[in-house]
């Protein structure tokens, strides 16, 4: 299974963007997925999961991010507006083959490289 983010860039504070995850190698509908960051110094967290039927569930981005997915393109994105320095990091999604919300990186089965956001003051 691949995953393949792209999207990432420099951005200033205030602007949007979107991320997209590409999958290949599995039914793209079977999967969970998943967003995490990770900043420098930092553990990697949690930011957003959408379910198999579109369930969305979020952390204290809630209000500014937004997860979607499109089954026919099996690629999921994640909407990022109303950007600030503090999102600044790389960003991570993931798959995976359990059945119910998670926001723990060990639950996920499958994870892309990584796309740098970078939000300057």
């Amino acid at each position: 299974v691949q995953l393949v983010e792209s999207g990432g860039g420099l951005v200033q504070a205030g602007d949007s963007l979107r991320l997209s995850c590409l999958v290949s190698g599995r039914t793209f509908g079977n999967l969970v997925m998943g967003w995490f960051r990770q900043a420098p110094g930092k553990e990697r967290e949690f930011v957003a999961y959408i379910s198999r039927s579109g369930s969305t569930t979020y952390d204290s981005v809630k209000g500014r991010f937004t997860i979607s997915r499109d089954n026919a393109k099996s690629t999921v994105y994640l909407q990022m507006n109303s950007l600030k320095p503090e999102d600044t990091a790389v960003y991570y999604c993931a798959a995976g083959l359990f059945n119910y919300y998670s926001d723990k990186t060990d639950r996920y089965d499958y994870w892309g490289q990584g796309t740098q956001v970078t939000v300057s003051s």
